[in-house]
């Protein structure tokens, strides 16, 4: 079970909950029980080797999966239930950073980023416009709209599709692994955005990563999974001094003993 460090005596309201989730692919258990609920106004990064469910969450969420058991939530909305149509206006609300940033290759950048106001708005072209570019500006990329996705480097393209997430102006922004394939400098600036963004849309987000400068930076509340299950759940703080040594080495980026021992047989 996990070690529950979040209680208080008025807790915030929950935007997003998870009721007794289970998820198997196969003969493989992705999550087994999960109960939580991802507070509305936190950043919340979720933790965890790869093949643990997190990803997995996060497509729960968007309503890309559904449990084989239990329930999601969307404030007081259940949604796993519903369908494409029903579906809309949550998702709506929600901005999606995907882990290879999702551009469309044949589109300008402009137009990837019109291209949710373009679906889902009923916006004119001049007001899609100036919020193309309000929304570039915002992830420091303003003036490139006529540019191609290919002239981009890979940091430049987590901006644009950053932009492209937050064009419909969210209450919640869903990041998965938003550092994969950046350098420490790159990665910074993608982190300084999240931040950013908390700050001056007032979004709640959800920070999928492996990155643990990454995450003690931007969390406000971290949570671990591993083998399907919540194994932590706390503050920056109180993950690094938890007393479960899977934490710790998790934390660490340190192999554990099974591993090693099999690594020395070979």
């Amino acid at each position: 079970m996990a070690e529950n460090l979040n209680a208080t005596s008025t807790p915030a309201p929950a935007l997003i909950r998870f009721k007794d989730v289970h998820k198997r692919f196969g003969p493989q258990v992705v999550l087994n029980g999960v109960t939580m609920a991802f507070t509305e106004g936190q950043t919340t990064v979720v933790l965890g080797p790869s093949g643990t469910g997190k990803s997995v969450l996060l497509k729960h969420i968007v309503g890309l999966l559904q449990p084989d058991v239990g329930g999601v939530f969307y404030r007081d909305t259940r949604i796993d239930h519903l369908n494409d149509r029903g579906m809309e206006p949550i998702r709506k609300k929600i901005g999606f950073l995907f882990q290879l940033s999702a551009l469309f290759d044949s589109m300008t950048v402009g137009d990837n980023v019109a291209f949710p106001l373009r679906e889902h708005s009923k916006l004119s072209k001049t007001d899609i416009r100036d919020r193309v570019a309000e929304r570039l500006a915002m992830v420091g990329m303003e003036n490139s709209e006529k540019k191609m996705p290919g002239e981009l480097s890979g940091g430049q393209r987590k901006r644009v599709a950053l932009a492209r997430a937050i064009a419909l102006n969210p209450e919640l922004v869903l990041y998965d692994e938003p550092t994969t394939g950046l350098d420490p400098i790159r990665s910074d600036v993608i982190n300084e955005l999240i931040l950013k963004l908390h700050e001056e849309l007032k979004v709640s987000a959800i920070v999928v990563t492996h990155d643990m400068t990454s995450a003690f930076k931007v969390g406000d509340r971290l949570v671990m999974l591993m083998g399907g299950s919540i194994i932590a759940d706390g503050t920056a703080d109180e993950l690094r001094s938890h007393s479960d040594p899977r934490v710790q080495r998790f934390i660490a980026g340190r192999a554990d003993e099974e591993d090693l021992r099999a690594l020395h047989r070979i």
